[in-house]
């Protein structure tokens, strides 16, 4: 199973660690990245493999949503299933 984790907000020092960190500490691999600035705003994608995660998903979206709200970023972790049908005519 894979999801998606978007994050854009304001560039700074240590977003990707930061997100990866926590995707790690709930078994969570990091398939492919990609990112960019733009100016000074920071916009990443992230693939990542939940099938090992220890926690329930919906539960490692909130913590992720938390921590982009301290951070001043929006975050979002989107399960690839619901992902692709948003995006799909």
């Amino acid at each position: 199973m894979r999801a998606v984790i978007t994050v854009i907000g304001k560039d700074m020092v240590g977003i990707l660690a930061k997100v990866s960190c926590e995707c790690a500490e709930h078994n969570i691999n990091v398939l492919e990245v990609t990112q960019s600035i733009l100016q000074d705003m920071f916009a990443m994608i992230m693939m990542v493999d939940i099938s090992k995660c220890d926690i329930p998903f919906t539960e490692f979206a909130d913590k992720i949503g938390k921590i982009g709200d301290e951070m001043g970023l929006s975050i979002h972790a989107m399960h690839e299933d619901i992902f692709n049908a948003m995006h799909t005519i």
